[in-house]
């Protein structure tokens, strides 16, 4: 919309007052520094995490015939960006409980996501997916958790979650969100590992992404 640089505007509230208006209004909104805070805080989780687990996690997966994701509310979308990933690294992955999901088999390998590791939905397609005979593995800031009790292998996320419990680092942003940008980059970081390993540059991914959209 176009800033209102009329004469009458001009005699209601001064020379340049629209923008200097628009200015503070974005101001009130977005506190200075914000975007800092945010990449501060992750930084300091990430700093915390093994290498070696993620590199681990990333070869677990490479060796499974099938990868299957699962996760609620956001963690549900860091799995799905997970699986998106994935197949264009050309694994054959799908998301559960979509209409195309094929049933689980043994040999196969879930990736379940969840802050706390306690999200009860996530844990009973966890037990079911381990009773199917396939592997669980788990995305969680706790190793003790009933979700990292079921997997064979749990890249721990250190962030904070929702429930603030005892040990979790501070955040100043609300909810999940800094286990959700954390549990994002690790993930993104077992792309990473998994691309080197099949020796798959931006080229090769692109050919995997979709045409039709």
């Amino acid at each position: 919309m176009a800033r209102d640089r009329s004469p009458r505007t001009e005699r209601r509230h001064g020379p340049g007052c629209a923008r200097r208006w628009r200015d503070d209004a974005v101001k009130e909104v977005i506190p200075v520094g914000a975007m800092s805070t945010v990449l501060q805080e992750i930084e300091r989780v990430v700093a915390t995490m093994d290498e070696a687990e993620v590199d681990a996690f990333a070869g677990a997966v490479l060796a499974l015939p099938r990868v299957f994701v699962t996760g609620e509310g956001r963690s549900g979308l860091m799995a799905r960006t997970f699986a998106m990933r994935l197949a264009h690294l050309g694994l054959a992955v799908a998301v559960v409980g979509e209409t195309t999901t094929p049933p689980i088999r043994r040999g196969d390998g879930l990736v379940a996501v969840s802050g706390s590791g306690t999200t009860a939905v996530t844990r009973l397609i966890a037990e079911q997916a381990s009773e199917a005979g396939a592997s669980v593995l788990a995305v969680t800031t706790d190793p003790d958790s009933p979700l990292a009790r079921l997997a064979s292998r749990t890249p721990e996320v250190p962030a904070a979650t929702k429930w603030r419990r005892d040990g979790e680092p501070a955040t100043e942003q609300p909810l999940g969100s800094l286990f959700d940008q954390c549990a994002h980059v690790a993930l993104d970081a077992v792309c990473l590992v998994i691309a080197r390993r099949r020796g798959l540059d931006n080229e090769r991914a692109r050919e995997q992404h979709a045409n039709v959209e």
